[in-house]
């Protein structure tokens, strides 16, 4: 029989409080840092390297020697994705651990409001953590209020345009995780450098503060208010870590240059500082407004014609500007390492420096427009932002934590923005939510442990064409981009474009051996169960979104294919804990488990469980669609496949439902529970879409393999 009291509550409470104590020194502190629109090829460890080993004239190349020296010293991601290939849904996939099958926000919607759930910086809040997210947001939810607009020549007045006045945005960072938060709220801002300079607004929490803010040029300005708030954290909270969320808005958008050179050193007394002085806020904000240009690009050359015996010319200026900006990045990356050093903290601190999505073609200038194949800031790979080629997708990913990684490492394992949320998770020592799409890169990165379960899928819609670059395979070049999808399924990538309908092929690539996906094997016999798995697959990962209508939205998720091999019942398995959410079970030890004839608590003989989880696979009759309904007591929660059917949700307790269209078969399910209340009981039903309920006993039952 079932038995819990409160008193056993506040024990396991005092059980996992004890946990995090012990575990609190050895908690690192964590620095996660993204920028906006630079492409894997735009690293010099990644790609431009390459460029420059040719020591061919008519190759131009740039380099970003403080992210190589990073990489020395910690690993590289060679084959790490961003969820989407634009920025708003690649953040917002990133910040909540879900690919863009789950995300709330996909496409191109930006500045709505993150979902009310679990992010980055709730999870770590949770776990003990200080956070703060310093530079571009943009998934606050739209206001009202109207931002000023210089540029469009309609500078309005506070009265008019609401300035001064917090717009309460329900999405603001400060709701989504973070204790403190200071950038670009609005999508728009992010795309200019000089917040004062150009009319837009900077907030410090419910401050607008851009006033004050002469000549910042946005890198520098979130890299000096990023070492001021670590420097405060570590002297004034030196028994909690942190966590900083540093999103750069460069080097996209407009390509402006900084106004006077990068300060010499890095850390605590060199590189950029934070002033905190009017009209003199940080220590660069001198000179003039776009007026200053590295020396290694001022006088940039190169043979534009490959022609030794003609005159080499400079380098376009737009170049010049592109080069300029990825390079203040990589000054600012490694003053922030040497700030880490200088506090004696770097041993216990995680950094990552990765981006959103792949290289764009904006510049924001009048009559100069930016190229990325100039730098081939794509890399290797055929696409750019937008597409879901691998140069739209694939990030240049740095991961650095001395003593844990092992210095120089290469890491191949395939993996998503949409990770980090588990890994991060598992550093702080605490369960990752269930919710998550992600699996933890930490054993991966510190052991070389291969991971399981681990999901890789990607959605986005374009009406544009992929560019017709000639360093494009000439099957890419003006490829109508429209729906597409990509899908990884045993280490093959399937991609789609323009995509009509669920029985639409992919073409599925080896993108290690062809990185520029131009050998397409489904055409060969031996993979034609692949392609079957993949079309199965992104539809078992994935649930339909009001906001992103898809072709495939209602198809059938195919069932499990044939009919499992187990005993007939369900497994479950119980566990111990207090839990902020609920966690992923996968990730934790269980206390006792079996199985019973049906998916019921009074079915259950197992004492002091604080949650359980029943898996195993239900047999669907007939093709059509069903509807799952969960009335609990306590927290539930509901996968189908890898479909997150039924969300736990807020506040818990009540009856939910969720109707999805299946194919007759059998179907793997995984259904979660965690007790808030005593007592726990809960119900659970399947019907079809008469209303008639499926009996889900022994003949309809089968247990997963343990």
């Amino acid at each position: 029989m079932l038995k819990f009291t409160h008193s056993s509550y506040r024990f396991l409470g005092f059980l996992f409080l004890l946990s995090s104590f012990v575990q609190a020194a050895e908690r690192p502190n964590i620095v996660f840092i993204l920028c906006d629109d630079l492409g894997y090829g735009d690293v010099g460890v990644f790609y431009q390297n390459q460029r420059a080993a040719k020591n061919d004239r008519s190759v131009p190349f740039f380099t970003t020697p403080r992210l190589d020296q990073m990489a020395s010293q910690g690993a590289l991601l060679t084959q790490h994705y961003c969820a989407a290939p634009v920025c708003a849904p690649s953040r917002a996939s990133l910040l909540t651990g879900l690919t863009q099958g789950h995300a709330n926000v996909r496409d191109n919607q930006f500045d709505k409001a993150l979902a009310d759930t679990h992010t980055l910086g709730s999870v770590l809040q949770e776990a003990g953590y200080a956070t703060a997210a310093i530079g571009k947001w943009g998934l606050q939810g739209k206001s009202p209020l109207k931002a000023k607009n210089k540029r469009a020549g309609k500078a309005e007045t506070a009265k008019k345009n609401g300035l001064g006045k917090f717009p309460d945005w329900i999405a603001y960072p400060t709701k989504r995780g973070f204790d403190y938060y200071y950038g670009y709220v609005r999508h728009v801002d992010g795309h200019f450098h000089y917040p004062k300079e150009d009319g837009r607004e900077v907030w410090e929490n419910e401050n607008e503060v851009s006033e004050n803010l002469d000549l910042c040029y946005t890198t520098d300005l979130f890299t000096a208010r990023a070492k001021k708030w670590i420097v405060d954290q570590t002297h004034q909270h030196t028994d909690q870590p942190f966590f900083l969320y540093l999103a750069y808005d460069t080097p996209h958008a407009v390509l402006q240059n900084p106004p006077s050179a990068y300060p010499e050193g890095g850390g605590l007394k060199g590189g950029v500082q934070w002033l905190g002085k009017p009209e003199a806020m940080i220590n660069t904000a001198t000179g003039v407004m776009d007026g200053w240009m590295h020396s290694d690009f001022a006088d940039a050359i190169w043979d534009h014609d490959r022609n030794p015996t003609t005159e080499e010319v400079p380098w376009p200026d737009v170049q010049k500007r592109y080069a300029n900006g990825v390079r203040r990045i990589d000054d600012s990356v490694g003053d922030i390492l040497t700030l880490l050093n200088d506090l004696k903290i770097a041993d216990n601190t995680l950094v990552v420096f990765t981006s959103d999505n792949g290289p764009s073609q904006e510049s924001y200038l009048k009559n100069k427009p930016y190229q990325p194949n100039f730098f081939r800031g794509f890399g290797p790979f055929d696409g750019i932002k937008r597409d879901t080629l691998e140069g739209g997708l694939r990030e240049p990913t740095i991961v650095s934590w001395p003593g844990r990684i092992p210095a120089g490492g290469i890491n191949t394992e395939p993996s998503g923005h949409w990770d980090w949320l588990a890994t991060f998770a598992e550093a702080a020592g605490i369960a990752p939510p269930a919710a998550s799409d992600g699996v933890s890169l930490l054993s991966s990165l510190t052991e070389g442990k291969k991971r399981e379960n681990a999901i890789l899928y990607m959605e986005y819609l374009n009406s544009k064409k992929t560019p017709s670059y000639s360093e494009f395979a000439s099957s890419h070049r003006g490829k109508k981009r429209g729906q597409m999808q990509a899908v990884f399924v045993d280490g093959y990538k399937g991609l789609r474009y323009n995509v009509k309908s669920a029985d639409q092929d992919f073409r599925i690539y080896d993108v290690i051996k062809d990185p520029q996906e131009t050998q397409n094997l489904a055409k060969k016999d031996e993979f034609k169960e692949v392609q079957k798995v993949m079309k199965a697959r992104a539809l078992q990962s994935r649930m339909p979104s009001a906001g992103a209508r898809r072709p495939y939205d209602q198809a059938l998720t195919p069932a499990f294919s044939g009919i499992p091999d187990t005993s007939p019942g369900i497994s479950w398995k119980t566990y111990q804990g207090d839990w902020p959410w609920m966690p992923d079970f996968r990730t934790l030890s269980a206390i006792q488990e079996g199985s019973s004839s049906s998916i019921e608590l009074s079915a259950i003989t197992a004492d002091g469980w604080a949650g359980i989880s029943f898996e195993g696979y239900f047999h669907i009759p007939e093709d059509g669609e069903y509807t799952f309904r969960l009335q609990s007591e306590g927290g539930t929660m509901l996968f189908v496949h890898d479909k997150r059917v039924i969300d736990e949700g807020k506040p818990a307790g009540h009856e939910k439902h969720s109707a999805i269209p299946l194919k007759a078969g059998w179907h793997p399910l995984r259904l979660l529970h965690r007790r808030i209340e005593s007592p726990a009981a809960f119900e659970f039903s399947v019907t079809n879409k008469d209303g008639k309920a499926l009996l889900l006993d022994e003949k309809n039952l089968k247990q997963m393999k343990r």
